[in-house]
C-alpha cells in the first residue's frame, strides 16, 4: 500500500543522491496529469540543485527510447507513463543510466538495480481510482526535498490537479492517496473544497490567483493536446507555475475553436461511415486531425462515447496517424497509427461490476500479437500503436481475444 510505495521512493532517492550526475532528463505525458506531474518534478529537482532537460511525449514510443538510451551515465525520469514497459526500458538501458519511473497505469515489475519502478498499481493501489501520476510525483518530491533539507515543499495542489484531470472522482469526491494529497493541499492553502449536492468541487490557487480546478484541467488538456506541436506543453508548464495570462487565454480560445471545428466535421462523417463488428465500433481519422496531437483521438472518443448515433453496448475505438515528429527530438520515422478506446456509461457500469472485460484485458494482448506497442491502458480508457495499414487487423485480433476470453465474465 502507500507505506510500501513510500519506502520504495526512499530507496530510489538514495540511488539518485549517490549518482555522479547532477543533470536529469525528465520525460512526462502531455495531458493534465502529465503536465502537473512534470511541473511538480521540475520544480522539486531544481530546488534540490539539479539541472533538468525536459521533454513531453504523447507516448514513450520505442523509437524515442532508442534515441534516449544511446545516452550513458545519466539520470532519466519518466512521469505518467512507462510502467507497463519497464522491462523493455531495462533491456534498452543495459544498466547504463539511473532510471526512475513514476506512473499509475497497470505496470510490469522489473528486477534491475538501475531501474526504479514507482507505480501504485504494484503496491495494491488502483491507478484509475486511488492514485494519479501527479499524486505519485508529489509524494516522491516531498521526500526528495525533505532529504535535501530544502525549505521548499512539493506542489500538493498540482498533485491534486492530475487526479481531477483524469476524473478520479469516487462518489463525488477524491479518494485514496489522492484524498491524502488533497488534504495536504487544503492545509497549505492552495486548494479549496466546495461542497455541492452532487459532491465536491475544487478550486486551485496558482500564483495567488484562484481558479476552478476543472477549468485549469480543461486548459491544460487543450494546450497539451490540441497545441502539442505548437509549444503547447511549454505553455502547460507555465500555466501550472504561474496561472493563465490574457495572452495564454487568447491562445487557448484559438485552439478550442480549431478543435471544435475538426470534431464537428468528423462527427457528421461518422454518422454515416462507422465500422462495426460483434463487439467493437471503430473509425480511422487518418491525418484529418492535424495539426492537433494524437492524444486528441482519445479526447474525441471520450467526447462522443455516449452520443445517440453510437451503439452503447459496443466498445468504441478510433485511429489517428502518428506524425513523424516529436517536439525536442525532431524527425522520427514512426509509420504508426494510434488507437484510442473508450466505453459508454452503460459499459462503464458493466466493466466496474465485472460483467464485461476492461479495455486493458484485451487491447494490449491483441496489439502485441501483431507486433504493436502497448504502454498505458486502463479498464475504461486505453491506447496502443500499430503499423499503418494494420488497423483492421487489430480490430480482428481484439475480436479473437474477446471471443477466447468471453466478452461476458
Amino acid at each position: 500500500m502507500k507505506k510500501d510505495l513510500l519506502q520504495a521512493m526512499e530507496q530510489a532517492i538514495s540511488a539518485l543522491e549517490q549518482a555522479a550526475s547532477r543533470k536529469i532528463v525528465l520525460l512526462h505525458h502531455n495531458d493534465t496529469d502529465g503536465l502537473s506531474s512534470g511541473t511538480i518534478l521540475l520544480n522539486a529537482f531544481e530546488h534540490a540543485g539539479y539541472t533538468v532537460e525536459r521533454f513531453s511525449l504523447e507516448k514513450p514510443y520505442p523509437q524515442v527510447l532508442e534515441k534516449l538510451f544511446a545516452r550513458k551515465g545519466e539520470i532519466i525520469v519518466f512521469a505518467d507513463f512507462a510502467g507497463k514497459i519497464a522491462p523493455l526500458i531495462a533491456a534498452k538501458n543495459k544498466q547504463e543510466n539511473l532510471v526512475i519511473i513514476l506512473d499509475h497505469h497497470p505496470a510490469e515489475g522489473v528486477s534491475d538495480e538501475k531501474v526504479f519502478l514507482l507505480d501504485g498499481e504494484l503496491f495494491d493501489l488502483k491507478g484509475d481510482r486511488d492514485i494519479s501520476a501527479s499524486a505519485t510525483c508529489f509524494l516522491f518530491s516531498e521526500i526528495l526535498l525533505r532529504r535535501h533539507s530544502s525549505a521548499a515543499t512539493a506542489d500538493a495542489h498540482l498533485g491534486v490537479l492530475g487526479a481531477i484531470g483524469d476524473g478520479f472522482i469516487v462518489d463525488g469526491a477524491l479518494a485514496g492517496v489522492n484524498r491524502d494529497v488533497l488534504e495536504t493541499a487544503v492545509e497549505r492553502g492552495n486548494i479549496k473544497v466546495v461542497q455541492r449536492t452532487t459532491g465536491e468541487d475544487y478550486r486551485i490557487v496558482i500564483n495567488s490567483q484562484e481558479y476552478p480546478a476543472s477549468e485549469i484541467c480543461a486548459r491544460l488538456d487543450t494546450v497539451g493536446g490540441v497545441g502539442y506541436y505548437q509549444h503547447g506543453t511549454d505553455i502547460g508548464i507555465e500555466i501550472c507555475q504561474t496561472g493563465v495570462s490574457k495572452e495564454i487565454e487568447g491562445h487557448i480560445k484559438e485552439l478550442q475553436q480549431k478543435q471544435d471545428a475538426i470534431f464537428q466535421k468528423e462527427i457528421e462523417q461518422l454518422k454515416s461511415n462507422l465500422h462495426t463488428t460483434d463487439h467493437i465500433q471503430w473509425f480511422d481519422v487518418k491525418n484529418r486531425f492535424e495539426p492537433m496531437g494524437v492524444k486528441m483521438i482519445g479526447v474525441f472518443c471520450n467526447f462522443i462515447k455516449d452520443m445517440d448515433f453510437l451503439d452503447h453496448t459496443k466498445y468504441l475505438a478510433g485511429f489517428q496517424r502518428v506524425p513523424d515528429e516529436v517536439p525536442g527530438f525532431g524527425h522520427i520515422d514512426f509509420n504508426a497509427s494510434k488507437i484510442s478506446m473508450r466505453v459508454s456509461q452503460y459499459l462503464t457500469e458493466k466493466i466496474r461490476s465485472k460483467q464485461k472485460l476492461g479495455l486493458n484485458e484485451f487491447l494490449p494482448e491483441a496489439t502485441s500479437s501483431i507486433g504493436g506497442f502497448s504502454d498505458a491502458c486502463h479498464r475504461l480508457s486505453a491506447a496502443t500503436t500499430v503499423t499503418v495499414g494494420q488497423e483492421g487487423l487489430l480490430i480482428e485480433e481484439m475480436e479473437k481475444v474477446l471471443q477466447a476470453k468471453g466478452d461476458e465474465l
